[in-house]
């Protein structure tokens, strides 16, 4: 029987079960030295050392890093409705009003001239997505929150490593979050890491996550229990050590299934910017949304190949987000959301899961023809 492929894979070794066990038996498992260095180590690799605030998801970063920088109830903070509900769900969580437009179709990021129609007087920031790995459109974004005073906010979530003309994701707004979730790039365990512009929005970060107290049992503000543990730290740490190397491994994969796809009648392989670097957490294809699920159905059923579809449903579309949308057209995500499709891209692919991969999608596609 021909072994599966999975769309996604996490990767957790004997090093990782080590650094538990070291924490397990120090007797310091929550919040604690582990997590101050995670935090300090992490700052160094991806953010050119901007100060960073470990919590204990990607969610709560994201709500916290909005709060930390002064958005609340009256606000609007223009996001994209092509992504995870999470991006949404922080503002609104927040007080403010989740404005949703649409994508440009290169890249799957905000379109600037959506972003532009969207501003009105209570626009206070923007939340564009690095979506799948790749930065979204950072001039044109960078200008036009200057022209208008606004705030930018990167959900960085997928985008570890990923950079735009030199610069690299987590340095470009606010705040920045990046997710640690298992199938991320890296992980550890489950967790957040939000990279700060400035000491203020560090410190509120740190309040926000800790009960509202900097100082034990001075409690400052009405806050949360949004820590990281030693535990998950630990694993983030030594994942640190290793994501470069998955990274490369990625970009590798991506460039041998566009090899084999990229002539292929009926697909369309990621496109790249040329000032981006891509991380490819996401490898995405367009397909016929006429065909998309069926062609889902045959590369698992008579194939053993894994894909994913993110995300099959826009935020504005969904029972818990729609109300920020009422007879909203998007047609942008709307076309996405039925064409997408996502292929193993994971650093754990042997060359012959490539070689199977490129052969089921050309099968499945043209299966269809």
């Amino acid at each position: 029987m021909v072994e599966f492929i999975p769309a996604a894979k996490p990767l957790i070794g004997s090093e990782e079960r080590a650094a538990v066990d070291r924490v397990l038996r120090s007797g310091m498992i929550a919040q604690g030295p582990e997590v101050a260095a995670f935090e300090r180590e992490f700052a160094e690799h991806f953010v050119q050392g901007r100060e960073t605030v470990a919590v204990n998801s990607g969610t709560s970063g994201q709500h916290l890093g909005l709060l930390a920088s002064g958005v609340g109830v009256g606000d609007e903070v223009i996001v994209p409705s092509f992504t995870f509900a999470a991006t949404g769900n922080s503002v609104a969580l927040s007080g403010a009003t989740p404005v949703f437009a649409d994508i440009e179709p290169d890249y799957f990021t905000l379109d600037p001239a959506a972003i532009r129609a969207a501003i009105t007087p209570r626009t206070k920031g923007i939340m564009p997505v690095h979506l799948y790995g790749h930065p979204f459109l950072v001039d044109e974004i960078e200008a036009i929150a200057t022209e208008f005073g606004l705030a930018i906010y990167e959900d960085a979530a997928q985008a570890h490593g990923a950079s735009w003309a030199g610069r690299p994701v987590g340095t470009l707004g606010d705040f920045a979050m990046f997710s640690l979730y298992p199938t991320k790039n890296m992980t550890s365990g489950e967790g957040g890491m939000v990279s700060c512009a400035n000491g203020q929005i560090a410190r509120n970060m740190r309040v926000l996550r800790n009960q509202g107290m900097e100082a034990q049992y001075e409690n400052e503000v009405v806050g949360f229990n949004a820590r990281m543990t030693d535990i998950h730290a630990a694993i983030g740490r030594v994942q640190l050590t290793r994501v470069d190397g998955w990274t490369t491994q990625r970009q590798r994969n991506a460039a041998v299934l566009n090899e084999g796809l990229r002539s292929l009648s009926g697909v369309q392989v990621p496109k790249v910017a040329d000032a981006a670097v891509h991380v490819y957490h996401q490898y995405t294809i367009r397909v016929d949304a006429n065909e998309r699920d069926r062609i889902r159905e045959v590369l698992k059923d008579e194939h053993s190949v894994g894909s994913g579809v993110y995300y099959p449903i826009p935020n504005h579309r969904l029972p818990s987000l729609a109300k920020f949308a009422p007879d909203l057209e998007l047609p942008e995500t709307e076309r996405a959301a039925r064409e997408v499709l996502s292929l193993p891209v994971h650093p754990s692919l042997s060359d012959g899961d490539l070689d199977r991969i490129v052969t089921a999608v050309t099968a499945a596609v043209g299966a269809g023809a």
